[in-house]
């Protein structure tokens, strides 16, 4: 898996010709990176999103993929960290799955190189739905008979499997879209669907350094088949200046990141950029949930980062920028399951 950090849009700005093919900011594309063994269609997307809202995928019937990503609100749970089925915490906070599709790597760490290889690690995830094996998460939807049909339907005639189960689930996940930003139809050519005063921030956010990391489409590094690949992953040391207040007040280096995954060296600390669509609606922030507001995690970031500190007005600027990065949500109709 290959690994890249927030210089990679230094180099763009160093060779002219490359930037002007990879537009630093980008609208967000009608459909995210499709894989070939796993093609997309409506009957797969339906079963896939039963399957999310189903809570018998579940050890004890507590929990549903939607508990800890709640496409009701923001797509997260509003938790520094995420409670299993069995009440044990997980490690870090549960991010966002609106317009995950479009990550090269899954995961604060990385450690997954596709939506189906992260979700296959979530059923029997004693921090998530802590299900004894594979074989019971199939044993589970087997018992309920009118599923079996939907998997036929789905997958040509197949049977329900742990494979069909994680490939439904993540059509589903790649239909989650939030096109139509105000900085989408900024970037389209509607000079004027950004404020004044986020305007300023989009200035501030660039020439202070935010955009070295957040860029093109989901404003967290490059997407799949641009300069990237999936399971090329983009990541960055955070924090970037140690020893801050900020970094002992919340804890920011307690976590090792990738290096828990990879045991290099260089890992240590660093992290897959996070997205900064629909940001303001996916509170608290950071990968251990420790910051509760935008507005302060805009003066951490700026603290450990970039070694900076931004007075109240550009922590305004930039707070206004970053609340036109929300999308359109689709109407969303919570599906009868079996």
């Amino acid at each position: 898996m290959l690994k890249f950090s927030g210089q990679f849009l230094a180099v763009l700005l160093i060779f002219p010709g490359l930037a002007h093919a990879f537009e630093p900011f980008q609208v967000l594309p009608e459909s995210p990176p499709i894989p070939h063994d796993n093609p997309q269609s409506d009957a797969k997307i339906a079963l896939g999103k039963m399957l999310f809202f189903d809570r018998r995928l579940s050890v004890n019937g507590s929990l549903s993929c939607n508990s800890c990503h709640d496409l009701t609100r923001g797509g997260a749970d509003f938790r520094s960290v995420s409670i299993g089925a069995t009440g044990i915490a997980g490690r870090r906070s549960a991010p966002t799955l609106w317009n995950v599709a479009y990550q090269t790597v899954l995961y604060w760490d990385g450690r997954a190189a596709s939506l189906e290889q992260a979700l296959a690690s979530h059923f029997t995830d004693e921090t998530v739905m802590a299900m004894p094996s594979k074989q019971a998460v199939v044993t589970a939807i087997k018992r309920v008979a009118g599923y079996e049909d939907y998997f036929a339907r789905s997958f040509n005639g197949q049977v329900v499997s742990y494979e069909n189960i994680n490939r439904a689930l993540a059509s589903f996940i790649r239909s989650l879209k939030t096109p139509n930003s105000a900085f989408d139809k900024y970037l389209a050519g509607n000079k004027q669907a950004l404020s004044s005063s986020a305007r300023r921030g989009f200035t501030t956010f660039v020439d202070s350094g935010c955009a070295s990391c957040h860029f093109w489409v989901n404003l967290s590094g490059p997407v799949p088949g641009l300069a990237f690949e999936m399971g090329e992953g983009f990541y960055e040391l955070f924090p970037n200046y140690p020893g801050t207040a900020d970094e002992s007040r919340y804890h920011l280096a307690d976590d090792l990141g990738r290096y828990m995954i990879t045991d290099e060296a260089t890992d240590r600390r660093m992290w897959r950029v996070p997205v900064l669509r629909n940001i303001a609606l996916t509170a608290p922030y950071f990968h251990n949930g420790s910051v509760a507001t935008m507005e302060d995690a805009i003066r951490v970031m700026a603290r450990t980062q970039l070694n900076k500190d931004f007075n109240d007005k550009q922590v305004a600027d930039i707070a206004a920028f970053l609340q036109t990065l929300t999308g359109k949500f689709p109407d969303l109709i919570i599906p009868r399951v079996p």
